[in-house]
């Protein structure tokens, strides 16, 4: 029998390359997807609807676990509905004991959430750090998977970014400096389509705005039947 893992899940492609990595190497059973929601029912930086992850959560065949977070949001908080949301989850998954991340390069986010799962009594996975993030990209495309972006730091990225997809033609046109996989949290995406879904998901694009002076967000809906 192999242990049960719960994958953090926020809609972009680093957390869907992780549950089609864990699913390939067949050592362990993601059991679920663990989601943090802000106030307006979104991910809580992505910007990703909760309607288009639990949309994601059924294409990859899992239950999507949600965190509500209050507004403005603190560490304190968030750690008290992550322990909540860890608590719910040990009592339904008997034996689970372990949280996947989609963590790619930066090490002292890694130390915090190994800690703070420590003190919960759970483990840290992170099956992609370390990894080169130009060839995992490539690699992603490569096998099928196909997302948008969703969330840009306009401190860091033009704003005429967001909404572009994630494809080869984007990791191109990217400036110096800019992490392909957008690892230090230039640009975050929204999954639609890939080997870790049962099918593509129906997305339309809608606006993009500028949220607390800095972070512009495309919204992606779920496209109505006959669209």
């Amino acid at each position: 029998m192999r242990p049960p893992v719960l994958l953090s899940w926020s809609g972009g492609k680093d957390a869907a390359w992780t549950l089609h990595r864990l699913r390939a190497a067949g050592e362990v059973e993601v059991v679920g997807l663990l989601a943090t929601l802000d106030a307006d029912a979104r991910a809580s930086m992505q910007g990703v609807r909760a309607s288009v992850l639990r949309a994601q959560a059924r294409a990859a065949g899992l239950p999507l676990l949600e965190a509500p977070l209050p507004p403005a949001a603190s560490n304190a908080s968030y750690e008290q509905a992550m322990a909540a949301a860890l608590d719910e989850a040990a009592r339904r998954w008997p034996g689970l004991e372990t949280l996947a991340t989609g963590d790619l390069l930066l090490e002292d986010l890694r130390e915090w959430r190994e800690a703070s799962l420590s003190r919960l009594g759970w483990r840290l996975s992170t099956p992609l750090f370390g990894e080169d993030t130009a060839a995992l990209a490539a690699g992603m495309l490569h096998g099928g998977l196909r997302a948008s972006l969703c969330c840009v730091d306009t401190q860091q990225l033009d704003a005429a970014f967001a909404g572009r997809g994630f494809d080869a033609a984007l990791l191109q046109a990217l400036p110096d400096g800019i992490d392909a996989c957008g690892e230090h949290g230039e640009f975050h995406t929204c999954v639609y389509a890939g080997p870790m879904f049962g099918a593509p998901l129906p997305l339309a694009r809608g606006d993009t705005w500028l949220r607390d002076g800095r972070f512009a967000i495309t919204d992606f809906a779920l496209a109505a039947a006959g669209d």
